[in-house]
């Protein structure tokens, strides 16, 4: 076994993490009689040398040893060897494959052609794969007929091979993952499209078990959406039932082995069935949005840290840590007993994302699942609706009503996922918000406040969800998390969507903020507060914001600065005392502090010719784009009083980042009312970044009629169903929010204009 491998220069050659001298290791314990062993040498092979599926030179080297393996019948644990070879030689590559592609790690060059040769020595082993159809281990055939599909130069032959196979096969996972192949190969080949349509076609209707129909509707739906029946929701849910009545039978025994496959499909695992939990202010957005508008940096969350786990070594190789296939494991492993066939779950995902945007088709499959008598089909729904309400606008306020209804039974696994759920709506939890209330109200007082690992656990999680809906329900309860040790920042961030409601809770603010420490901590405590009070306006707690402003320690000083200054400008006049210390600021050496302070001023005083020049003085030529972004910022919020800082904005029209362009925009009409200058410009960032539809769409909804011009625009986004901000790779708490904030400024500007019309 593994003949010649010594023979291979293993430490000129490289992975993830540097020399690749440690992976014979890897391969030999791959092959090891130890489970554990086995378990974190594959953590290992994804963790450096396929690490987040990079292809290196070791990898290439790596392939015909783990061909060897696989084909070894002696050597246990083949099916996720399989799995790894499927991942390393089934990538599809795109139209740029002659570039090559930078190591997010350490920013080397990994030629792109290395992904080419991993497919092409993948695919001339594969037939090795073909003997393992109707391997004992049923791990093992499970993984084979995908990596059949994905890599065999014959998919013909190897379509009839599966399609014989599940004549006889009588395991339901393998049998499912059958289906899954045939699809596959009939996404992939265009030849063969037709035939296989066809044969799903038929299966979806024929006298089989109904996870096989199920599995087969699924495909179908992906392969050709136009040949959905029109009763797929009927269909669908008429099938669940069966599979959730049917007598359990021997073949239904999971099939695999948790593996950790690769690092993101062991995120994916760990964050749908582990609770995880946001870490502060309103997030850092997408790549799109600009420095100036983001808070400070988040400590990385529990699904962030674990797929870094496979890259800490100890000193004999081995990962330092519990291999990540070993956790994910344990969280199949805390699944409800009666549990018997969660691979409806994934039948079900693979439904709702052939569906795409048929919206209201995948609603109603989902309120179908909620009704169950069945919880983890409860459970499996809420989680389908929230990739689909992250993406896709729509009707979902039964669907929010019926999840809240969640929260009232016994299981806490299905009240944890339907607190989530709600947590992440904003206003568009309001169907919940009396389920939520109701859940807050029952049984002992349990702390609110508190973050950390628990911080859903109980009514903490309702509570954040009733707060961000503006419900004036959450504000004694919210008094009374104040009054705890420890309180999660999201609470006091979402003190602002509660409106004046909130204002009874000034007292303890600034009871709380008097105890903050002036350490090298203040920002982390002080600024959830400051924001609190910015948002009631608590202008009672001016002497502990002077104490905080005044005492900001050399960490984060800046930081701090414009939280205090923040809130001075949002107490007004009441704030006179503060005067002298603003002025200092004004003429500091930071952009977004000078800027804030003039804001500050300006509030508490209202003499533009005070504060006008140093913020012109921001707008030189040259200046980066947070100062500059800064300064029109301040400037737009001044309105008319700054006319005479037009000329400064102007040259900020020109700009090449968007972001300058938008802030000098939407700053300019502030001032001078100039729909001429600043329209068009606005239009174009609106077709060059959708990340800036939102402060676009805010300033047209201020244009109103002479902002006319933007009302195809408007229609047009406003017919999307996709959501302006979907990331293919992660989603922030505040993302739905902040579509519907696009929403709500496109019906107010076709309002507006509208009127303009009839007046």
């Amino acid at each position: 076994m593994l003949t010649g491998i010594e023979e291979v220069d293993w430490a000129s050659l490289g992975h993830a993490y540097g020399p690749a001298d440690d992976v014979p290791g890897l391969l030999r314990g791959l092959a090891s009689d130890d489970s554990t062993e086995r378990e974190l040498a594959l953590d290992g092979m994804y963790g450096a040398v396929h690490h987040q599926g990079d292809v290196y030179d070791s990898t290439l080297a790596c392939i015909p040893f783990l061909l060897e393996l696989v084909a070894d019948a002696s050597v246990q644990d083949r099916g996720g060897i399989v799995e790894l070879l499927t991942s390393i030689g089934g990538i599809d590559l795109g139209g740029d494959d002659e570039l090559d592609e930078l190591d997010p790690d350490d920013g080397e060059l990994i030629p792109a052609a290395n992904y080419a040769m991993a497919a092409a020595a993948v695919a001339a082993g594969a037939d090795v794969f073909l003997g393992l159809v109707g391997d004992p281990d049923p791990e093992v055939r499970l993984a084979a007929p995908c990596a059949l599909a994905s890599m065999h130069p014959e998919p013909a032959r190897v379509l009839t091979l599966l399609r014989e196979r599940l004549t006889v096969e009588r395991h339901t996972e393998v049998r499912l993952a059958l289906v899954e192949a045939v699809g596959r190969i009939a996404r992939r080949h265009e030849s063969l499209r037709d035939e296989t349509v066809d044969w799903l076609g038929w299966l979806s209707r024929a006298a089989q078990a109904p996870g096989l129909r199920l599995a087969a509707l699924a495909q179908l739906a992906r392969c050709a959406p136009g040949e959905v029946p029109d009763d797929i929701v009927e269909r669908v849910t008429a099938l669940l039932d069966e599979v959730r009545t049917a007598s359990p039978g021997h073949d239904d025994a999971p099939a695999r082995k948790p593996q950790a496959q690769d690092g993101t499909q062991a995120r994916e695992v760990l964050a749908r069935e582990a609770p995880t939990w946001e870490t502060g202010a309103p997030e850092i957005e997408a790549q799109d949005t600009p420095t100036w508008k983001t808070q400070a940096p988040e400590a990385p969350t529990l699904e962030t840290e674990a797929t870094e786990a496979t890259g800490l070594f100890t000193e004999s190789g081995w990962p330092a840590t519990p291999a990540l296939a070993g956790q994910v494991r344990e969280l199949v492993d805390e699944q409800p007993a009666d549990r018997r066939t969660p691979w409806t779950d994934e039948l079900l995902r693979t439904l709702h994302t052939a569906l795409d945007d048929r919206v209201d088709d995948r609603i109603a499959l989902i309120l179908a699942q909620l009704r169950s008598p069945d919880r983890s089909r409860r459970s499996d729904a809420i989680w389908l609706c929230g990739g689909l309400i992250r993406m896709w606008r729509g009707r979902y306020e039964e669907v929010v009503r019926v999840i809240g209804d969640q929260l009232a039974d016994p299981d806490p696994r299905l009240r944890e996922a339907a607190t989530s759920f709600l947590e992440r709506l904003f206003e568009l939890s309001g169907p919940a918000t009396d389920a939520l209330a109701a859940r807050l109200a029952s049984g002992p007082p349990t702390p609110l406040g508190q973050g950390g690992s628990g911080a859903r656990t109980g009514g903490r999680g309702a509570l954040l969800a009733l707060a961000r809906s503006g419900d004036a329900r959450a504000v004694p309860l919210l008094a009374r998390a104040l009054m705890e040790p420890e309180v999660r920042r999201e609470l006091l961030y979402a003190v602002d969507a509660l409106g004046p409601a909130a204002v009874p809770l000034a007292p303890v603010l600034r009871r709380r903020l008097a105890r903050v420490e002036l350490d090298d901590r203040l920002y982390d405590h002080a600024a959830p507060l400051l924001f609190a009070l910015t948002a009631i306006r608590g202008a009672q707690a001016l002497p502990e914001v002077l104490r905080v402003l005044r005492g900001a320690p050399p960490n984060r000083r800046d930081w701090v600065r414009e939280s205090a200054l923040r809130a001075l400008a949002a107490f007004g006049p009441a704030a006179r005392e503060a005067v002298p210390d603003v002025r200092e600021l004004l003429v500091c050496d930071s952009a977004t502090v000078s800027a804030s302070a003039a804001l500050a001023l300006w509030s508490v005083e209202g003499e533009a010719a005070a504060v006008l020049p140093a913020l012109e003085g921001w707008l030189r030529p040259g200046a980066a784009e947070p100062e500059w972004c800064a300064a029109a910022h301040a400037l737009g919020s001044i309105g008319p009083a700054a006319a005479r800082s037009a000329p400064a904005l102007r040259p900020g029209l020109r700009a090449r980042d968007v972001w300058v362009r938008v802030a000098g925009a939407t700053a300019l009409w502030r001032v001078a009312g100039d729909v001429e200058a600043t329209l068009p410009v606005l239009l174009r960032a609106w077709e060059e970044n959708p990340h800036a539809r939102v402060d676009i769409a805010e300033c047209l909804a201020e244009m109103g009629p002479a902002a006319r011009e933007a009302e195809p625009a408007i229609r047009s986004e406003l017919a999307r169903r996709r959501r302006h901000n979907v990331r293919e790779h992660g989603s922030g708490s505040h993302d739905i929010h902040q579509d519907e904030k696009l929403v709500a400024f496109c019906h107010a500007a076709l309002d507006r204009m509208e009127w303009g019309r009839r007046a």
